[in-house]
């Protein structure tokens, strides 16, 4: 039976096409030089001359090896019943034909070769070779040259399937990535949605105030109008962040209750704290109310993901949790634990300077979706998000824009 079958020759190049021509016409003009002298005693014979051109038509015909492999080699060999020019082109087409690895054209191309040596060597002048000379000259063929053309067929077989697996891969990582920002943004555009209701009913409720009251003051009317009118900007800003970056997704059931912002940061820690994990918060910006909800909802999100991937990946560590920076600038968050023992630190992976932005840093091992969430979040506010080890430690740290 034939072995697997390899996949298709790839293309040859320039290179690759020129030193095959040259190895068949230097192996065949050296079998023809020789028989000048063995075969022919140094005497011009009609017979030299037809070796010459049956050994030209073989090397022309080697053009044609990869569109009709079995009919090329099967003429080739039989060529070499009536000349020895012939031999580099017979050794090449035999070698193409064999990384097919096909025994169902590799035998008869064999049996033609075999009955070529022993005519040659029945009809040339000067040759006394014997029939079990002939055979044992085919045996030696078929292991010089069949045997390296069947593992260059495997050889390039196994490429092959190597090539496809890893293409199949980067498809599946590509697919998983693009499903990973897809489920972030439907979580983020549902987050959204609660708050943008929750600002739409406050301007209508200050709206039907000023409708319904007829004894209100002015300080009172100018109170509610400022109210209508802050909540109303407030939401433009958030509705103009989801319609830059998210599609309007309906979820299912009821509504989720408003989402935390850095206001409640404090609880998180406090919570996270009791769950065992070691955790410090170092709050440099002051008033943690004084960012705006879309920047804090982001910045609590991220600080929770980061405290939930500390303790997932590296337990009963310390986490240190800053923040800092100040309205008109950049929010700046940073959430570092301490490797676990054992962990590799990738060379290079530093830290920037505090007052400029950093430069790409290498993910540690082990980094998964929740990094690429992180990632997506930080971009859909106009941000950066980068992790990275550093003196030991791992280190997620993202710069948020914040207004003014």
């Amino acid at each position: 039976m034939d072995a697997i079958e390899a996949a298709p020759p790839p293309p040859l190049s320039r290179w690759q096409s020129t030193w095959r021509y040259g190895f068949a016409i230097s192996v065949g003009a050296g079998f023809w030089i020789a028989s000048y002298f063995n075969l022919y005693d140094g005497r011009l014979n009609a017979l030299w001359i037809v070796d010459l051109l049956l050994g030209a038509l073989g090397v022309f015909l080697l053009r044609l090896r990869r569109r009709h492999p079995l009919a090329i080699a099967l003429i080739i060999n039989l060529f070499g019943a009536f000349s020895t020019s012939v031999s580099g082109a017979v050794v090449v087409t035999t070698l193409s034909l064999a990384t097919r690895r096909r025994w169902r054209e590799i035998v008869p191309v064999a049996a033609v070769g075999f009955l070529a040596s022993v005519v040659f060597f029945e009809t040339h002048p000067g040759s006394d070779d014997s029939v079990v000379s002939s055979f044992l000259f085919t045996l030696v063929f078929v292991s010089g040259v069949i045997a390296p053309g069947m593992y260059v067929g495997a050889r390039r077989d196994l490429l092959a399937g190597l090539r496809e697996r890893a293409d199949r891969a980067e498809r599946e990582q590509g697919f998983r990535v693009a499903q990973a920002q897809l489920t972030e943004r439907a979580r983020i555009a549902r987050e959204m949605h609660d708050v943008l209701a929750h600002r739409l009913s406050l301007v209508a409720l200050h709206a039907g105030a000023l409708e319904y009251c007829r004894r209100l003051s002015d300080d009172e009317v100018a109170e509610a109008a400022a109210v209508t009118r802050q909540s109303a900007h407030l939401a433009l800003e958030e509705l103009h962040d989801i319609l830059g970056v998210l599609r309007t997704l309906q979820p299912a059931g009821s509504p989720e209750r408003p989402q935390p912002t850095l206001v409640d940061l404090p609880a998180l820690v406090e919570e996270t704290s009791r769950s065992g994990t070691k955790i410090r918060l170092h709050n440099r910006i002051g008033n943690l109310s004084s960012a705006p909800d879309a920047l804090g909802r982001s910045a609590y999100r991220m600080i929770q993901e980061s405290l939930t991937n500390a303790r997932k990946h590296a337990p009963d560590t310390a986490v240190d949790v800053t923040l800092d920076g100040r309205p008109g600038e950049l929010l700046v968050l940073e959430v570092r634990n301490p490797l676990r023992l054992g962990a590799a630190v990738p060379a290079g992976a530093g830290q920037p300077p505090p007052d400029s932005r950093p430069s790409a840093l290498q993910a540690p091992p082990g980094a998964g979706l929740g990094l690429l969430g992180l990632a997506e979040r930080a971009e859909l506010v106009g941000g950066r998000f980068e992790h990275a080890t550093a003196d030991g430690q791992f280190v997620v740290r993202a710069w948020l824009p914040w207004p003014a």
